[in-house]
């Protein structure tokens, strides 16, 4: 049995962000001073232009712009201090009310904006397009064209009015609430307190009775707290629905895809490529199987290390550091100085803490200040190979802010993952040509194709999940928590097929994932990234050195043009039906080479 959970010191534990970019403390007066100065430049913009957007010209409009660019500067600033403060502790009372604040700020300020986006909208087509046609707005006419690509979709301003306010006691209070509440999850393991990110890191456990007491755990909790847990899906499922239908848009999916600027037909062509390889996971779980030497693989097995000599690797921060910035400097000293400055300037949290929320994410800000990036750092590989995932999305907001401006700082869910899965890309490469050991290389190998599969597989897996829900609870109505557990396990086994056995006790592990609640239809994006990451790494494997600056160029334009257009500047054609083939057969010569490795090395264990 494992050993109770005692964080392992990193040199993480001081690893703090600074927020001073934004506000010195919670009690800053310069807080109350900018939030009045948000109130008066909104009050000043409405007043300036409310009732004038049809006769407005292309000098008008970058006028318009230039003073939201400021509008939008400032309600960033307010809301990522707040934001990042309480995702730190979601228990401390202070940040809970600022968060609040801010989200009743933001619902007033969109109150007050959205007439503007209604009345562009509101134009006949022949007028949009002489404004969009005119030089002066050029800065700004990817962001005003792609605006009207909503204009099916809008509500009368009074409908839209009451729909920003009711999400704060709405939407937004509901995901607040499930954050807290799973934040909140404590565990007694082995006589020590623990939290769920504890938990969840013991599923990584070589001791496998250490991996079944974890799974059983959460899956004990998880049931505890099923009223809850469903109640909050039930609703925001609910709110989703009611949303969808008052706004017209054809499925639940529409909506996300419309955001991400894919189009129906891009992501049916890479959830039908996914499903349709699903017996790639199980020949690699097959492998797996016989490599542990078990008779049977439980749920709890998938994330066993293979118990080789990789398996035990520890990487203290400073190691971690060392390991990413190499890799980074290899591909780019340019990028490299950019992570750079996320350890010097202080932009990186790291350490597990009690009321921290679970998980990692790097978050854009704005333009005038700087990103920052969220971790639960405990040494393991995977927190190594995470710490350079958040980077490289921090890279990608540091670049495109610094060359396009606050706009293009918020790139559609589709492309957002590409920056940090590449990252990931190049540690991985970059430790496997350093190593000469074939069973560590067979380990690092096996983990790696793992975390692929849970980036592609599982998250289409868990796409297929929210469209079984969201259509369930709309032609059934209110679903029991057995039957989100039906529904999970259904999409599950599918993924897994015999290589696995998926208990029913593992029915209710849905009900932790916060991005089915956050942003509903989010999950297919990380099997986008992944799979447009492979692709582009084989054009950096077949072109070698000119690949880099067309790469940084494309990170650099962020949200700047649609990206089926972006990629195409670096030879991608994503509108392609087999486009995601490339990123599969990727997949599959990496799943070969361990099976040759494996049958290489231990040979009786495929007798």
């Amino acid at each position: 049995m494992s050993e109770a959970v005692k964080q392992r010191p990193t040199g993480a534990e001081a690893v703090l962000w600074d927020l001073s970019v934004f506000y010195i403390s919670p009690d800053d007066p310069q807080i109350e001073a900018d939030i009045e100065k948000l109130g008066r430049l909104a009050d000043a913009f409405q007043d300036r232009w409310r009732g004038k957007v049809a006769s407005m010209s292309a000098a008008d409009f970058l006028s318009a712009y230039r003073q939201l660019e400021a509008i939008y500067d400032l309600r960033g600033r307010l809301a990522s201090f707040a934001f990042l403060n309480f995702s730190t502790d979601t228990g401390d009372a202070r940040f809970q009310a600022a968060v609040a604040r801010i989200e009743e700020l933001e619902a007033a300020l969109s109150q007050k904006l959205v007439f503007f986006e209604l009345e562009w909208n509101a134009l006949a087509d022949e007028a949009a397009a002489a404004i969009l046609a005119d030089p002066a707005i050029a800065e700004y006419r990817y962001y005003l064209e792609a605006e009207r690509r909503n204009r099916p979709y809008m509500l009368s301003e009074a409908e839209e009015q009451i729909s920003i306010e009711k999400q704060v006691t709405g939407s937004a209070a509901w995901t607040r609430f499930f954050t807290q509440l799973t934040s909140a999850f404590r565990f007694d393991w082995l006589g020590e307190e623990v939290n769920m990110t504890a938990v969840l890191n013991k599923l990584h456990d070589a001791d496998r009775d250490a991996r079944e007491m974890a799974w059983r755990k959460l899956t004990d909790k998880l049931r505890e707290k099923s009223m809850e847990l469903s109640f909050i899906f039930n609703t925001l499922i609910l709110d989703k629905a009611n949303s969808d239908r008052r706004r017209g848009y054809p499925s639940w999916i529409s909506a996300r895809n419309l955001k991400n600027k894919a189009s129906d037909e891009v992501v049916q062509a890479l959830v039908d490529t996914v499903t349709g390889n699903y017996a790639l996971v199980a020949r690699h779980y097959r492998l797996k199987r016989a490599l542990l030497g078990y008779d049977e693989l439980y749920d709890y097995d998938r994330y066993a290390p293979l118990n080789l000599k990789e398996s035990e690797t520890f990487y203290t921060w400073d190691e971690a550091r060392a390991v990413v910035l190499k890799a980074f400097d290899t591909f780019s000293p340019a990028m490299a100085a950019v992570a750079q400055r996320f350890f010097e300037q202080n932009w990186i949290h790291a350490p597990v803490l009690p009321n921290k929320r679970g998980g990692a994410f790097a978050a854009p800000t704005v333009a005038s200040a700087n990103p920052f990036v969220f971790l639960n750092y405990l040494g393991t590989t995977r927190d190594v190979t995470t710490l350079a995932h958040e980077l490289g999305h921090g890279m990608h907001m540091y670049l495109s802010a610094e060359a396009k401006g606050l706009f293009a700082l918020y790139t559609p869910l589709t492309t957002a993952e590409m920056a940090s899965t590449f990252a990931e890309m190049l540690v991985f490469q970059d430790l496997m040509a350093a190593e000469d050991d074939d069973e560590v290389k067979l380990s690092m190998l096996m983990e790696k194709i793992e975390d692929t599969f849970a980036t592609v597989f599982r998250q289409i897996s868990m796409n297929r999940f929210e469209d079984k829900i969201h259509r369930a609870r709309r032609a059934e109505g209110e679903l029991t928590a057995k039957r989100f557990n039906t529904l999970w396990l259904e999409t599950q086994r599918d993924m897994f097929g015999d290589s696995v056995t998926i208990t029913d006790e593992y029915g209710s592990w849905w009900s932790y994932v916060p991005h089915f609640l956050h942003t509903p239809g989010y999950v297919y994006a990380y099997s986008f990234g992944e799979l447009l990451v492979l692709a582009l790494y084989r054009l950096y494997q077949e072109e070698g050195a000119p690949f880099v600056p067309k790469y940084l160029q494309l990170l650099a334009a962020g949200d700047s043009d649609y990206p089926d257009r972006l990629l195409a500047r670096v030879g991608v054609d994503i509108n392609d039906p087999d486009f995601w083939r490339k990123g599969i057969d990727f997949i599959e010569e990496w799943v070969a080479q361990a099976e040759a490795l494996a049958r290489a090395l231990y040979p009786r264990k495929f007798a």
